[in-house]
């Protein structure tokens, strides 16, 4: 057999794109899933760090919020600390529920119906193009914090780098990119250790005045705001703060790259991740109250936090340096769950045709290279246009986050109440994510009330405007899949359906390939076109099938053993049809994540070994065709066309009219 220029020769842009994205991962390697899979350590890292980041902006936010009631800290510290429980909890349970990921966007979709499920799937997406914002424009911040003034009109710049970094680091790679970030991960947790317990410890002699500040302070609002009054500043301060809540659901959504057995890694991870948020959320509400800190320009509240600390020490400026730059390193790594986990939510939404289906598949890497692309896109575009104002993007943040977190759990809450008569703890469950509905619930209204003008309004209506899109992306493909079951059942119902294509083929030794991607409308089609318009020309057809790894079958080997089975059953029918029609029939299959590139290998081999072959493919046509049918309906026909016509491989497409 001749080399192939396919699999041997490289061009000079495939040589760069290989060598910055990383080797196509062997789909037949048995160890390919314990390669891919996390522990819960890098789970942690790659998951949890989104939540144990947001420490970095959301107690500053809830601090800033109290304007002058400082005392009430001690209540935030507790009902932080709290409340990271109780929604880490309920998430747990969900993992439990939906062993395979999915989240938000599952729950709703399960428990609640379809339309609450794109509403919280489409929440869940601002939501992950926002954690990487959010993530990115506060690491810009706590590394500005050291950095002298002038420089600040480059953080905008700087972030954009980051990000693009970030892009290229998950398209090389899931694993890869975490083992670059752990010892960043390490670092933080370490010098975070230390700077809460130091900072605590050494302050251990401030508690007695404190609370007595407290008891002073709360007698002297009692008396002038009255009990609803300081009630209410302090949920306004505790909602103001959501944005500490806001990654506790990256754990439940990743479950696909974690190691068997899922549901426990993935608990375990979230045991990691609400562990360390509480206690740094809570440690941190503590020393800035222990420490009197107070806001300085220019500088985050962690900043001033450790100059306060560290500040008279020989080495303290360094220290408080490395601590607040670990905490800017770990808020990169934080940017990372948007990447992990919005590809996954788009593929799922995909599946179901509320996205292009081209989101399903994993493209020429298992890291879903057209989700990633979108999402970076979309997190610059945010970027530039809040000039990377960490208020403005908490609040779009914690209103998504919130929206998603209220209708999980309502939907748990539901499941739990028409599951009553056969569970006989199921009391205990429900209150668990009654509890959570309102706290998530609370937090929610008042953060759309009380900053409606200040972003709000934007983060909702570009929320409602990916749903009404998403809708409309389900009602054109619910059209084409009516009329292509209507095609499939005119072609399938007469038993001597096309007897007049019987085949007499003049031309011995012609070979006709057809790509199939299953048993459907669009294949039979295709086959009938060909024998229509070629007829008696070709006496031997082979059925070449690419089964193309996407979300809904990625599930570790059992979903590629699933997925072979699939393509295996389909040709086989394909082969007992051609047999119907006289023809010589082979199959030819192969599993792949990149479908073009492995599709033009296979019919390289084939002209190598047979010589005289002609391709044939189908691709839906429409009588009036638009700009949104090359977005929802792939271009695989003429890529592949392209692909071997410098083969001298002729390739016809046969078009079926919609």
């Amino acid at each position: 057999m001749n080399s192939s220029p396919v699999t041997d020769n490289v061009s000079p842009v495939k040589w760069v794109t290989g060598k910055l994205f990383g080797a196509p991962k062997n789909l037949d390697d048995p160890k390919i899933f314990h390669k891919l899979a996390l522990i819960p350590f890098f789970a942690w890292i790659g998951l949890g760090a989104d939540g144990l980041s947001s420490s970095a902006y959301g107690p500053e936010e809830a601090f800033r919020a109290l304007q002058g009631h400082t005392y009430l800290a001690i209540f935030l510290a507790l009902a932080t600390a709290l409340t990271v429980i109780i929604i880490s909890y309920a998430y747990s349970k969900i993992i439990e529920h939906f062993p395979y990921g999915g989240g938000g966007y599952i729950v709703a979709t399960k428990m609640l119906g379809e339309k609450a499920g794109v509403i919280s799937g489409s929440a869940l997406l601002v939501d992950y193009i926002l954690t990487v914002t959010v993530s990115i424009a506060s690491c810009s911040d706590a590394i500005f914090s050291y950095m002298p003034v002038s420089y600040a009109k480059y953080k905008i710049l700087f972030a954009t780098v980051l990000i693009l970094l970030l892009i290229v680091l998950n398209i090389r790679g899931i694993k890869e990119s975490i083992y670059i970030l752990a010892p960043i991960f390490v670092i933080f947790v370490l010098t975070h250790i230390f700077m809460l317990v130091y900072g605590i410890s050494v302050n251990a002699w401030e508690l007695k005045p404190v609370v007595h500040q407290v008891q002073t302070g709360l007698t002297k609002d009692l008396s002038t705001l009255g009990m609803w009054g300081v009630l209410l500043l302090f949920v306004r301060a505790y909602s103001l703060g959501g944005g500490t809540y806001t990654g506790i659901e990256a754990v439940s959504n990743g479950l696909q790259i974690m190691r068997e057995p899922k549901v426990k890694t993935g608990k375990r991870t979230m045991f990691y991740m609400a562990s360390s948020l509480s206690l740094a959320a809570g440690g941190l509400f503590l020393c800035y109250l222990l420490a009197n800190i107070h806001p300085t320009s220019g500088k985050t509240l962690n900043a001033v936090l450790a100059d306060n600390l560290f500040g008279g020490w020989r080495y303290g400026p360094v220290l408080a340096f490395i601590t607040i730059f670990s905490e800017g390193a770990l808020l990169f790594v934080a940017a990372q769950a948007g990447f992990i986990d919005a590809p996954r939510v788009m593929a799922n939404m995909a599946l179901d045709n509320w996205l292009p289906r081209r989101f399903t598949a994993y493209s020429e890497r298992i890291t879903m290279r057209n989700g990633i692309m979108l999402i970076g896109a979309a997190s610059l575009i945010l970027l530039w246009y809040t000039n990377g104002s960490i208020s403005a993007l908490i609040v779009m943040y914690s209103i998504n986050v919130f929206l998603t977190f209220s209708i999980s759990e309502f939907g748990m809450v539901l499941f739990y109440f028409k599951q009553r008569k056969t569970q006989k703890d199921w009391k205990k469950h429900i209150l668990i994510y009654v509890v959570a509905l309102l706290l998530c619930g609370t937090i929610l209204v008042v953060t759309v009330f009380e900053k409606f003008m200040e972003g709000g309004w934007l983060t909702l209506l570009i929320t409602s405007a990916f749903i009404i899109t998403s809708m409309l992306i389900r009602k054109h493909y619910n059209g084409i899949h009516e009329k292509l079951k209507k095609i499939e059942e005119v072609l399938t119902l007469p038993a001597d359906l096309g007897e007049n294509l019987i085949q007499h083929p003049t031309i011995k030794g012609k070979t006709a390939v057809q790509m199939v991607s299953g048993y459907n409308g669009l294949g039979m089609h295709t086959f009938y076109s060909m024998l229509r318009a070629f007829p008696n020309i070709y006496s031997k057809i082979v059925f070449v099938s690419v089964g193309v790894v996407d979300q809904g079958l990625f599930k570790g080997e059992s979903g590629i053993e699933k997925l072979k089975e699939n393509i295996t059953d389909a040709l086989e029918k394909y082969k007992t049809l051609a047999h119907r029609f006289g023809l010589e029939a082979e199959v030819r299959m192969e599993i792949s994540t990149d479908l073009i590139e492995t599709a033009a290998k296979i019919c390289v081999q084939l002209s190598d070994e047979i010589k005289n072959i002609t391709v044939f493919t189908g691709k839906l046509a429409f009588k009036e065709e638009k700009f949104i049918h090359g977005i929802l309906h792939n271009e695989t026909a003429f890529s592949l066309q392209r692909k071997l016509q410098p083969h001298g491989i002729m390739t016809i497409i046969l078009p079926i009219t919609i």
